[in-house]
């Protein structure tokens, strides 16, 4: 099968051959030189001197004909053979019959339905963080958002030493003590602020908000851990914000009455009233003297003698 091969990849086969072949010659010249000086005979010693001057010289001619080649080459053939357009053949456009029109059957128009109701696609709203919470930020470092994050997976428990869940669910049955929101991450940038929102049913129930204190990249988690009696039955949101702008999004369920706390009477103290004093004064019989009978004199009367 014949191969066409046009002037140009020619020029460019000529040019890779002159300069392989004259970077081997080069070095071949260089190596009977230097192989030409331990040789003891002087005949010998001279015909490898010369070969290796041949070889060099041979070397140099190939080289600069393959400069030549790569930079004049081309203009240097066009210019001899210069490049004539070959014609390409085109089709001659066959004559095709026309279509004979057919009659068709006409079609009664149908009575076009009337839409009584327009659904409207519904705008999800986009989640903002609070005023009030955002005025508790302290953190000075302006986020970059370029931050990633993988989905949240909720769990009981977590394993601290690997970061693993324990208990990993997106529907919880009470009793509940504690749920962990689990995530991976990215690009985070050392104490910017980050905020944790948790909602149920559309209410704040718990929020965390402080500077990050991980590294760059790794596992991380938010937490709520309150009584078995707080955890009501729902849909819960949590949501995570890096500066204002939100980052992740995940919702778990919580089925079940929750726990109830049993009250148990302590006995407390009991204060008996003490009287007070009174301003109404108190009469205090005072003691009644009884007259003690003062001896009286008595004047009696001598005997007077009487004369015989």
């Amino acid at each position: 099968m014949p191969i066409a091969v046009d002037l140009q990849s020619f020029i460019r086969a000529a040019t890779y051959i002159c300069l392989f072949f004259g970077v081997y010659a080069f070095f071949s010249g260089r190596n009977l030189l230097r192989t030409a000086r331990e040789v003891p005979f002087y005949r010998v010693r001279q015909q490898r001197t010369l070969g290796g001057w041949r070889s060099l010289f041979l070397g140099v001619l190939l080289c600069a004909a393959a400069l030549w080649l790569g930079f004049f080459g081309e203009r240097s053939a066009y210019a001899i053979f210069p490049v004539t357009p070959t014609p390409s053949l085109s089709p001659t456009p066959s004559l095709s019959p026309s279509p004979t029109l057919t009659p068709s059957l006409t079609l009664t128009p149908s009575l076009t339905p009337t839409l009584q109701f327009t659904l409207t696609p519904s705008i999800t709203p986009v989640p903002v963080l609070p005023a009030e919470i955002a005025a508790e930020f302290t953190s000075q470092v302006t986020p970059s958002g370029a931050a990633v994050f993988s989905p949240f997976v909720f769990a009981r428990g977590v394993n601290l030493g690997n970061y693993q869940p324990i208990g990993a669910d997106i529907v919880f049955e009470n009793p509940v003590t504690g749920i962990y929101a689990l995530f991976t991450y990215d690009q985070m940038q050392p104490e910017v602020q980050w905020t944790a929102l948790w909602y149920r049913d559309g209410v704040l129930v718990h929020y965390e908000t402080k500077p990050w204190d991980g590294g760059t990249g790794g596992a991380g988690f938010t937490e709520w851990l309150a009584p078995a009696e707080e955890w009501l039955p729902g849909r819960y949101q949590v949501e995570m914000f890096v500066g204002n702008e939100v980052k992740l999004i995940g919702n778990f369920d919580v089925t079940g009455n929750p726990a109830t706390s049993t009250f148990t009477p302590s006995p407390t103290a009991t204060r008996t009233p003490t009287p007070l004093p009174s301003d109404t004064p108190t009469l205090t019989p005072s003691p009644t003297r009884t007259p003690t009978p003062s001896p009286s004199a008595t004047h009696t009367r001598q005997p007077t003698a009487t004369a015989k």
